[in-house]
């Protein structure tokens, strides 16, 4: 009889730890199209004049198969002198962030070298670049307000 209640314990155990450890991140809801989200988030948050990358931009740059992504909005700066830049990725399947991820810290890392002997203020800018992951979403930005830029970015997402 002590065996069978300890078993059902456990099992019970099991079951309440097992339901507290649930991915929230699968739960992460956005209304916004990743454009959308950038259009807000610079609109907010003043940034140098930046244009907004192709599919086959995102390639060259990124080094990421546009066939990955759901959907993204990549916006680099018009003139080379400035290293701000926003990407918002959309990863397809979750699989993939982990890739997508290592790829968006690659450029930030390109980005550094380019401005490394070049413009020492810039340099500095891109050695702060954030990157953060929510659910199947990947953030990089090169920004020195890239704080007030990630608030806006963190208003986007509800959870179910």
């Amino acid at each position: 009889m002590k065996k069978i209640i300890i078993i059902m314990l456990t099992i019970m155990l099991a079951i309440v730890v097992s339901a507290c450890s649930v991915d929230k991140s699968s739960t992460i809801e956005v209304k916004q199209s990743a454009k959308e989200m950038a259009d807000q988030m610079v609109k907010k948050v003043q940034e140098p004049a930046q244009m907004e990358l192709s599919a086959e931009e995102l390639k060259d740059l990124y080094k990421i198969d546009p066939k990955k992504l759901e959907d993204f909005s990549i916006r680099v700066p018009m003139m080379n002198v400035k290293t701000n830049e926003i990407a918002i990725l959309k990863v397809k399947d979750a699989k993939d962030v982990a890739d997508v991820k290592a790829a968006a810290k690659q450029r930030a890392e390109n980005v550094m070298k380019q401005f490394e002997h070049y413009l020492p203020d810039q340099y500095e800018n891109a050695k702060n670049y954030r990157l953060i992951t929510k659910g199947n979403y990947v953030l990089l930005v090169i920004s020195d307000k890239a704080d007030e830029i990630i608030k806006v970015y963190d208003s986007f997402f509800k959870q179910k």
